[in-house]
């Protein structure tokens, strides 16, 4: 293993998770969009283009780079495109905020390009892994990523929550404008450390086309029942995220917590992520990625029911004026363990997807595995939609209690598995 890679990859994973604080979909841009007076279909929309459109490129992308020796180029040529669409984002909140439909409308869009160029270099990302860093050492390098990451983030959190306090003495849009920018400037020197990693050529494969991807996925599925069994997984997991996006948002509208607490829940999130890091290395070295997923899904269901419980043992707070002042501050510091749960679940889900993925691909369908994955689990992470019709309709309480079902089944659904990956 090449040290100065592992080092260079290290590193882009710390300057990454420094821009996902600032720029974190289901606090920092929930509460910019409810700011902006946005519909909870709307905010269900955000997490959805950001994590499926980042997933639905990739078998597009799989048929790509197949026939590459050299997966870089692709990622490299990704990198402008999502840092443009960072400056795009920025621009649209500081000088369209008065007109909030076009602000929205333009914004989305650019978050759109964004997710797209994102799926392109996903797949590049995790192949230049896979190739410089070995199996035995990707739980560990992925750990440390994150377990420094997340104190960088937390770090972004407290930047956010004085950004967004009358300290500051910004007012909105600024408020947001300088946390778009500093993501923007974190983003952009992560993908550019990472593209100065020595990628050593693959063999070279027969050239594929999205015709041939399409007709394989139904023969993947049929042959590989462990890859079949990660695929109901991770799209059950997929749809219990349609809560996510909500949890910030109830806490404003519905629990009239204080704005200011959106800083506190981005510190929460950041904050518990290098803990749990240090817990989920540990169980992804000593029982293997299996026990992470199932591990998680057991974490990921709490929150959901955290939420509730915090709503049905406030009665009156929702909408009232008791919901105001010191009364309100203690709901929304009791409402932190819904971030803690989150959050927690979150990291393992991250480590433990990656590296089970990575195990049970073969090395010459690598690229085969990771783009049909991704892209039928990207579909599915349009539920956070789903959830705001949801919301809509009947209300948080229903798509909490969905949510925590979801995580049940997934739950139970780990027990297939394979064990050793």
């Amino acid at each position: 293993m090449d040290a100065r890679n592992y080092r260079l990859g290290v590193f882009n994973g710390f300057l990454a998770s420094t821009g996902d604080g600032f720029l974190n979909t289901s606090v920092v841009l929930a509460g910019f969009a409810a700011r902006l007076g946005a519909s909870n279909t709307v905010i269900g929309l955000l997490p959805a283009i950001a994590q499926g459109g980042w997933m639905l490129p990739q078998i597009l992308v799989a048929a790509r780079v197949r026939s590459l020796p050299y997966k870089l180029p692709v990622y490299r040529s990704s990198a402008g495109i999502r840092v443009a669409s960072y400056i795009a984002m920025a621009l649209v909140t500081a000088f369209l905020w008065e007109y909030p439909t076009l602000c929205l409308t333009l914004f989305i869009a650019a978050m759109t390009v964004n997710a797209l160029a994102s799926g392109v270099s996903g797949l590049p990302f995790l192949e230049v892994v896979s190739k410089v860093i070995p199996s035995p050492q990707r739980a560990a390098f992925f750990g440390l990523r994150n377990l420094v990451g997340g104190l960088l983030a937390f770090g972004a959190g407290l930047a956010v929550r004085w950004i967004l306090s009358a300290d500051s003495g910004l007012t909105f849009p600024y408020t947001y404008v300088l946390i778009f920018s500093l993501a923007t400037v974190f983003y952009t020197v992560a993908y550019t450390v990472f593209g100065r990693i020595q990628e050593p050529p693959d063999e070279v494969q027969p050239p594929s086309d999205i015709r041939q991807e399409l007709r394989a996925i139904p023969q993947l599925l049929r042959l590989d029942a462990y890859f079949r069994a990660f695929l109901g997984v991770r799209l059950v997991l997929a749809f219990a995220s349609l809560a996510d996006p909500f949890y910030a948002v109830y806490a404003l509208r519905e629990l009239q917590v204080p704005s200011s607490m959106l800083g506190v829940f981005l510190m929460t999130i950041t904050g518990v992520a290098p803990l749990s890091n240090l817990l989920w290395r540990s169980v992804a070295e000593r029982k293997g990625s299996r026990r992470i997923i199932r591990y998680s899904a057991a974490v990921a269901f709490t929150a959901p029911l955290l939420a509730l419980g915090l709503g049905y043992l406030m009665p009156g707070q929702a909408g009232s004026e008791v919901a105001s002042g010191s009364r309100s501050s203690v709901v929304g510091w009791a409402y932190l363990s819904v971030f803690v749960a989150s959050s927690m679940a979150a990291q393992g889900f991250n480590l433990g997807h990656t590296n089970h993925l990575l195990n049970i691909s073969p090395p010459h369908s690598r690229s085969r595995y990771i783009g049909t994955l991704n892209t039928l689990v990207g579909l599915a992470l349009f539920a956070p939609v789903l959830g705001g019709v949801v919301a809509d309709w009947a209300g948080y309480g229903a798509v909490f209690g969905l949510s925590a079902a979801l995580f049940a089944l997934a739950w139970w659904m780990c027990g297939q598995l394979r064990r050793d990956a």
